[in-house]
């Protein structure tokens, strides 16, 4: 189970740096806010599956 959310944490993590990367380099703005949409929706994954993994854990 902490597999999982290693993962997941990891996911928002990889997509956070590249949003960061491409808005320090002069990216495409257009990318920019696909990373974001991206890391919002991992993020809400990211989330569900730790709620799970406590609520499976018993609190």
């Amino acid at each position: 189970m902490n597999a999982v959310v290693g993962v997941a944490v990891g996911a928002v993590s990889v997509v956070l740096l590249l949003g960061l990367f491409n808005m320090l380099r002069g990216g495409s703005p257009n990318k920019s806010q696909q990373l974001m949409r991206w890391r919002v929706i991992l993020q809400f994954v990211a989330i569900l599956i730790i709620l799970a993994v406590l609520w499976y854990r018993g609190g």
